[in-house]
């Protein structure tokens, strides 16, 4: 079985890449590109639905692979990303058979013994477990009856499965390492390794349950937020025992609207909470699709219902490094206060840019961007005009060619998090206005940098005193290079021009070689001259291969 799944992976994937070769690299180097294009939209949403199918029919690991992959607009196009963007991990329940076996044999006993009931159909079935409904023998400490509960399980053999695909993906990881596009933006083996770290992490209950108490001290003196209960009596490794805390689904939207509930107060509290999860706490719920969050109502009757956000399932969590925590809180108040170069140091931070990158382009692009997109809704956002669209690629055309941006691998988690927190806002709210929401929490870190003003203006007044120094070195440094006749001037973006020009220059000459060779083989072929046919058949090979390949 796991033979099958491992070799059904790498065919998947090998047949994608040989397509994807094929169609958008062999077709435009031989003077087809036209066609490549022509049907490119179509054929990658045909990969991305085949991938869909598969995980579904699959589960495991691919599931959350889609999942991640849904996130990557960085290196992948728009046609992939949004087919998979709604990819949920809900899969066919496995039988209860084996569930109930793996369940006595993690608490050494009948599940009658465990639990005063326990349904046999699932709540809920998904890639690595499924949840059940319960109830607990006896009482509380209090002499209270216990609440109904809620009951994960993995699922049987989950941890063979998990090692299967995660073999298979490492194989297809290697070869996706060679495509320079991706490789210069992203490290794949990195981010392999650190799917596969949070992967084991999620099958790991005890850990969740560590991560849910942690979330839930964070938000200790928040009454708006819930985080259901651990039962450390009924949880294992491979059980999680959690009061039922129940809910509205987030993206029921007529179950909200009919219990009283403004949607709208929702989108903005599910971004506020974020918000302090990343710029406060740096530890964040990773996973934040709908079947992990709800909306309760305190109080039935109520006119004006109390509600709380409740927060479920924190297999897949995110903890921020120093440095990168430092970084986002630079560019959270480089956002909330329009600040273009304060935003490009913050990046630099975070290890955002490639090397090499245009900070100075980038700077300019990112301020016509706050004068363009500042203060527009989601809906205002979509409706941006065609022609303002233009004019901004226009004027920065070098610089969304280039793309300079790269991810880090301790990104994975943050950025597939917020690309699906900003859809959930978006759905609760379509008029949602990120810029008003982020604005508070920046102001607030702006006043809190009061405190420590003096120590940055005199840190700055010792860089520049230090460059001051520094000056009359340098100009020597000039006036000699000039003198000599060895001044160097540095032109990136005319650089890349002149040298994107030399290659097509030398392609071309490479196209014309391969064209006459192929032709000359062709007619010796028709002739009966095999052997010298064969020859120049040969070489014509080579030349393929260069035009493909050469640099």
């Amino acid at each position: 079985m796991f033979r099958r799944r491992y070799f059904r992976i790498l065919w998947f994937f090998g047949w994608t890449i040989l397509s994807f070769i094929g169609w958008d690299i062999i077709l435009p180097r031989i003077g087809l590109r036209a066609v490549s294009n022509s049907t490119r939209s179509r054929r990658l949403k045909m990969i991305a639905r085949r991938f869909r199918n598969l995980a579904v029919q699959m589960g495991g690991v691919l599931i959350k692979v889609g999942q991640f992959l849904s996130a990557r607009l960085d290196v992948l196009p728009r046609e992939i990303t949004s087919e998979l963007s709604g990819l949920q991990d809900e899969v066919a329940p496995a039988p209860f058979e084996p569930i109930q076996e793996m369940l006595e044999a993690e608490f050494g006993m009948p599940i009658e013994q465990k639990f005063s009931h326990f349904e046999h159909t699932p709540l809920a079935a998904a890639s690595i477990g499924q949840a059940y409904c319960a109830k607990l023998p006896g009482t509380r400490e209090d002499g209270t009856p216990w609440p109904s509960v809620v009951v994960k399980v993995q699922r049987p053999l989950i941890d063979e499965i998990i090692e299967t695909d995660l073999s298979a993906l490492r194989i297809v990881g290697r070869w996706v390492e060679r495509y320079q596009p991706i490789s210069k933006r992203a490290n794949v083996p990195k981010l392999l390794e650190e799917f596969s770290r949070s992967l084991y992490e999620e099958i790991d209950y005890m850990h969740e349950g560590k991560n849910a108490e942690t979330f839930a001290a964070n938000f200790k003196d928040d009454p708006k937020v819930r985080v259901p209960r651990v039962i450390w009596s009924h949880t294992t490794k491979r059980v999680l025992t959690l009061e039922d805390v129940g809910g509205i689904k987030i993206t029921d939207y007529a179950a909200i609207e009919d219990a009283g509930i403004d949607r709208g107060e929702v989108a903005t509290r599910l971004f506020d909470t974020y918000l302090k999860q990343i710029f406060e706490d740096g530890f964040f719920h990773a996973d934040p699709h709908p079947g992990n969050l709800f909306v309760q109502v305190a109080d039935q009757g109520a006119d004006a219902k109390e509600w709380k956000l409740v927060f479920v399932d924190f297999g897949m969590t995110g903890t921020l490094p120093e440095e990168t925590f430092k970084g986002l809180r630079e560019l959270l108040i480089s956002i909330g206060t329009q600040d273009a170069h304060r935003l490009i140091q913050a990046y630099e931070m975070l290890n955002l840019l490639l090397p090499g990158a245009d900070t100075e382009l980038l700077e300019r692009a990112s301020r016509e961007v706050f004068h363009h997109l500042w203060g527009k809704s989601t809906s205002q956002l979509r409706q941006m005009g065609h022609r303002e669209a233009e004019e901004l690629a226009d004027e920065f055309g070098d610089l969304l060619y280039e793309m300079p941006f790269q991810v880090p691998e301790n990104f994975i988690l943050l950025g597939r998090c917020i690309s699906i927190l900003s859809g959930m806002c978006s759905g609760l709210n379509p008029d949602f206005n990120v810029w008003v929401s982020i604005s508070p929490y920046a102001s607030s870190m702006v006043e809190k940098e009061g405190t420590n003003r003096w120590e940055t203006v005199l840190e700055e007044a010792g860089k520049i005193f230090q460059v001051l120094i520094a000056l009359p070195g340098k100009t020597d440094s000039l006036i000699d290079r000039m003198s000599e006749g060895k001044l160097e001037v540095r032109t990136p973006s005319l650089t890349r021009e002149v040298q994107r020009l030399e290659r097509s220059q030398r392609k071309t000459a490479g196209a014309v070689v391969f064209a006459a060779l192929l032709l000359a083989a062709v007619q010796l072929y028709l002739a009966g001259q095999i052997i010298p046919a064969a020859a120049f058949a040969g070489v014509a090979l080579i030349a393929f291969f260069w035009i493909l390949f050469g640099r």
